[in-house]
């Protein structure tokens, strides 16, 4: 499985928003991290 192909700035602010690791952002799944997105907007929203 390739790397992100996201930039450094978005990864630290996905790993500051996330509380996980940058190391962490990186070698997640794509899926799982939009999945990820998607709970925190849903929580950031009620």
């Amino acid at each position: 499985m390739r790397p992100l192909q996201i930039s450094p700035e978005t990864a630290l602010k996905l790993s500051e928003k996330l509380n996980v690791p940058l190391e962490q952002i990186m070698h997640m799944p794509q899926h799982i991290l939009i999945q990820k997105l998607a709970e925190l907007n849903k929580d950031e929203s009620e």
